[in-house]
């Protein structure tokens, strides 16, 4: 963002310039502005007929002091034109477009963001989070659909930014749903089509492919998709154009000016859009907390340069994420010029690669990649394995070579072992163990920041200045992050001088409506979590995750007995099992206590004629429960069961 210091006067003074050419504004054009005016392109046409009609220009050239020297502390401050974006289309209130994110706020996982106008909508991104610690037995976590579905009729289909599990790992669920078109970039959709194979619906689903500076139609809306850098390749942002404004969303980002495939982020795209006037910037807030630039993957190629000669007569291991095909990429070029052949370990990784080679994205010469079958063949100084479980994950490949028990590669002292990612938070002590494991069998470990080994595929907060500068947003809404990303990215956009009345720290399920002039959150839409475990969508809920964290705390008791309903006699039991709680054989005399206090309890019950088993039971249980309390100072699960017999 172009800034400068200037005087009072002569801020007044441009001001009330800024105000004329605002109501005469073709008087007050450039005449290049003039140029472009008379020679409008063909997608230009197509996003002013969206908007109502051709925009006219009251956005003057940014200020300027000749001859001055700009100080940085001065650069700080918000331009001039800042304080007059909320006139640059006038106070001519526009049809209402309503922004609501159904995950990826406050979460790190599950972007899911809906675009709604009249009777149009349309999501952006369908992903997927990881279970928490408090999520026993869940395998994924994926955003709660209620809106949708009472809004189907509206929905008219799914973009997708990049083919990352946070962003496209619940669709297979969605579209089982909403049987809508999803817009994609080729890898993205290819690295779909296998989830959709999976689940059986790959042959109903219409997946459409689309490029860098194409724009697809959502009933009153268009979505232009705009070049990004990421750690995965054919990552887009997107330009939605609403009868409101246009409404810039990056998706995952980063500024890489020497990317190993493909072209560097489009700048120019942003800059374009910012000219003509944005309304609102969606940004991805990952890494907000970080200052300066993230780092560009070549340098994790000049880190494999330095240890692969380091590893000179070793076998080479890398573990990284299966999605970072330009990582893979450096990997093969360096085996291929070290004479090493290349065998690739992990199911996610294998489709991976298989899926970009077949696309044209991952370049490997003939005869470099070898299968895992016939890894012991050849000489440990000519072979590199690439392999999934850099974040330790319990049944990924290297986790497996740790714990001994990987069908093809076993480690001894002449493994040379990379783990190419920083661990995600929560996974740290995963990740130390994996380490500790191949450290105890002899293997030398290379891992977080010990090289450059891995760079992120997030921008930092100079990245994130960048494309506020650029973009000069009106409104400010920073996404994919949790609270303190969000807060963090705000007070960034601040620094770069966007209001802070215009940042929105939204929520999961906040309605954000705009009509072109103002911008607020204007109510609530169903959101949450829905749990998968299994073959099982939603069945588990907050009662069944408190009984699973209830058992793996404290055990259960089951207790049973059979009762002669007519004569009230107790006919066998009370008998009693334990599973999680304590060794039975080592507290045989707790047990037989147990049994006696259940005996006597179930007696006194018959004796004074109660028959409402529930009543019963719930006896049982508080006067064992109150027990096995006092004598271990634990609250095990307590499970009576009674049958009875007629007869």
């Amino acid at each position: 963002m172009a800034e400068c210091s200037i005087s009072m006067a002569f801020k007044t003074k441009n001001v009330k310039k800024y105000r004329a050419s605002s109501r005469k504004p073709q008087g007050g054009e450039s005449k290049s502005a003039q140029k472009s005016a008379k020679q409008p392109k063909k997608e230009n046409i197509l996003l002013s007929q969206l908007t109502g009609g051709p925009k006219k220009q009251t956005r003057t050239a940014p200020l300027t002091v000749k001859g001055r020297a700009v100080s940085s502390e001065q650069r700080r401050r918000p331009q001039p034109q800042q304080a007059n974006r909320g006139s640059e289309r006038g106070s001519q209130r526009r049809t209402p477009v309503k922004i609501i994110p159904l995950g990826g706020l406050n979460e790190i996982g599950k972007n899911f963001t809906v675009i709604e106008c009249s009777n149009d909508m349309f999501v952006i991104d369908c992903g997927l989070a990881f279970p928490d610690s408090e999520m026993l037995g869940v395998d994924i976590v994926i955003p709660d659909f209620t809106y949708i579905e009472q809004n189907r009729d509206k929905l008219r289909g799914v973009a997708i930014t990049h083919g990352h599990e946070d962003h496209i790992g619940a669709l297979p669920y969605f579209l089982k749903k909403f049987n809508v078109p999803v817009y994609g970039t080729r890898l993205t959709l290819g690295l779909i089509e296998g989830k959709l194979k999976e689940h059986g619906i790959l042959e109903q689903t219409k997946l459409i492919p689309v490029e860098p500076r194409k724009t697809v139609r959502f009933g009153c809306m268009a979505v232009e998709f705009i070049r990004v850098n990421h750690s995965i390749p054919d990552a887009v942002g997107m330009a939605v154009h609403t009868p409101a404004g246009v409404i810039i969303h990056t998706g995952d980002f980063k500024v890489d000016y020497t990317p190993i495939e493909g072209s560097v982020i489009d700048l120019a795209r942003f800059a374009e859009l910012g000219s003509k006037g944005v309304l609102a910037l969606m940004a991805d807030s990952t890494n907000s907390e970080r200052p300066g630039y993230t780092m560009s993957e070549r340098k994790v190629g000049e880190s494999f340069e330095k240890l692969f000669a380091k590893a000179e007569g070793k076998r080479v291991i890398i573990a990284t994420f299966a999605s970072n095909v330009h990582r893979i990429q450096q990997v093969v070029n360096i085996a291929a010029r070290t004479g090493r052949k290349v065998a690739v370990s992990g199911r996610s990784m294998v489709n991976v690669i298989t899926k970009s080679i077949e696309l044209g994205y991952l370049k490997i010469p003939d005869g470099l990649l070898v299968d895992m079958e016939l890894v012991s063949r050849y000489p440990s100084d000519k072979m590199c394995i690439i392999t999934t479980g850099s974040q330790g994950e319990a049944m990924s490949a290297l986790t497996r070579m740790a714990r001994g028990e990987h069908r093809n590669v076993t480690i001894t002292p002449n493994d040379f072992i990379i783990i190419s990612a920083n661990p995600i938070p929560g996974n740290e002590k995963f990740v130390t163990k994996v380490v500790n494991d191949l450290l105890k069998q002899g293997a030398d470990v290379v891992y977080e920041s010990m090289y450059e080994v891995h760079v992120s595929g997030h921008a930092c907060q100079e990245e994130q200045k960048l494309i506020l500068s650029l973009t000069r947003p009106k409104y400010f809404i920073p996404v994919h992050g949790e609270y303190k990303h969000l807060m963090k990215h705000a007070a960034t956009a601040v620094s770069v001088g966007v209001p802070e009345e215009n940042i929105i720290i939204a929520s999961i399920g906040s309605v954000i409506e705009t009509d072109g002039v103002d911008m607020r959150v204007t109510g609530t839409a169903p959101a949450g979590n829905i749990l998968v475990d299994g073959l099982g969508v939603g069945d588990v809920g907050s009662i069944v995750l408190r009984d699973r964290k209830h058992l793996a705390e404290d055990g259960l008791i089951i207790c049973f007995a059979t009762v002669d309903r007519k004569s009230g006699e107790i006919l066998a039991g009370p008998d009693i099992v334990s599973r999680g709680f304590v060794y039975v054989r080592e507290s045989e005399e707790l047990m037989e206590t147990s049994k006696k206090l259940l005996t006597e309890t179930l007696q006194d019950c018959l004796d004074r004629d109660m028959h409402e088993w529930n009543a019963i039971k719930t006896k049982m249980k508080d006067a064992l429960s109150d027990y096995i309390y006092q004598k271990t100072k634990r609250n095990p699960m307590i499970l009576p069961i009674m049958m009875e017999i007629n007869d």
